[in-house]
């Protein structure tokens, strides 16, 4: 009687060690790696350039009277306990203007995003590499975004920051970002001098308000200090009705000098009819009169701009459909007639598409 009741444990004891060990390595196996990816593709029509010309002071929509690709995309997402990566590539006119920062290298250009991160904790995590920034209200990857054409805002602001950031928790619906990174879209550099970068975002507890402070700031030392600051808004109204803000302020101090500035502001109304149907109207007032840009960018420096910007989106499943009617107009004669004739504004006609998976 004592063998067969050793016997029985022993064989309960050998399917239970079994079953344990199947079971810690089925923990042990890592989930699959999530694939997503997008595609966009233009016609623009400014109808007052000159052959030769667009009339375009903002990114990614460089051309006239072509059809464009946009960027093809794909990212692929892992995580495994506490750990996980993102590789982000894009492929197109879009990335490469995206990476101009990098033209030494261009096996770079392609690369969006790459970066790995640990969390510590529920309301810690640490992250390394490149990353899109958190700075202003539109983004790189144009399904994102409810207008195609970029603001100016976005265009002369950061694109991506390449370092180290720390994701914080503060309880409730509040956060915070704090980092350190190379110059602003400088995947390499061989400057010493870094940016320290921030964000503060908070809410109401529904969710239908939500509001984020960025910053980033470095001192070039002999080459005076950069700082600047940046508010998002994003309220919804109701279920058809929803706005957006955006305004920065980009500050510039030699040394020894009095402080200079460019600064935009930007708002954003969309209606939504049905699932299937919007519309987005961008007014964005953006201003250079200090002249700090740089030489070589727009013919508006030391002056001002506004584009009003009306987006008709048409949905399909993942693909949407986006007609759009620009207009621009400087405080100076910044754009060029067809008959080769300095004038304050133009119009702009442009038809995009989207799709995501």
């Amino acid at each position: 009687m004592l063998k067969k009741t050793f016997l029985s444990v022993s064989l309960l004891a050998g399917y239970v060690f079994s079953f344990a060990q199947d079971s810690t390595k089925a923990a042990a196996t890592p989930p699959p790696v999530t694939i997503t990816g997008s595609v966009d593709v233009y016609y623009r029509a400014n109808l007052s350039a000159p052959t030769g010309a667009n009339n375009n002071y903002t990114s990614f929509t460089n051309s006239n009277n072509s059809f464009e690709l946009g960027m093809a995309s794909l990212r692929a997402d892992h995580s495994f306990g506490k750990a996980s990566a993102t590789v982000d590539l894009g492929f197109g006119r879009r990335a490469e203007e995206f990476a101009y920062a990098n033209t030494s290298y261009p096996s770079l250009f392609a690369v969006k995003q790459a970066f790995v991160s640990y969390a510590i904790s529920d309301n810690f995590k640490l992250t390394m590499g490149k990353w899109g920034t958190h700075i202003g209200y539109e983004v790189l990857d144009a399904y994102l975004n409810r207008n195609y054409s970029m603001d100016y805002m976005f265009s002369y602001g950061p694109f991506s920051h390449t370092g180290i950031k720390a994701d914080i928790g503060l309880g409730g619906v509040s956060t915070l970002m704090l980092g350190i990174a190379n110059p602003t879209d400088n995947v390499t550099t061989t400057s010493g001098t870094k940016y320290i970068i921030g964000q503060f975002g908070t809410g109401s507890k529904n969710g239908k308000v939500k509001a984020y402070l960025n910053y980033q700031g470095a001192n070039w030392g002999s080459g005076g200090s950069v700082n600047q600051l940046d508010l998002v808004v994003t309220a919804t109204v109701t279920d058809k009705f929803s706005l957006g803000y955006n305004g920065t302020d980009y500050m510039f101090k030699p040394k020894g000098g009095s402080s200079e500035s460019w600064w935009g502001s930007a708002l954003y109304l969309n209606v939504d009819p049905t699932t299937n149907f919007g519309m987005t109207l961008r007014g964005e007032y953006f201003s250079d009169k200090d002249g700090i840009i740089g030489s070589g960018t727009p013919t508006f420096m030391d002056g001002s701009v506004f584009d009003a910007t009306l987006s008709f989106i048409c949905k399909v499943g993942n693909l949407a459909i986006i007609p759009e009617l620009r207009l621009d107009n400087g405080s100076k004669e910044i754009f060029t007639k067809s008959d080769g004739t300095a004038s304050k504004s133009t119009f702009t006609a442009l038809l995009a598409a989207t799709y995501h998976f």
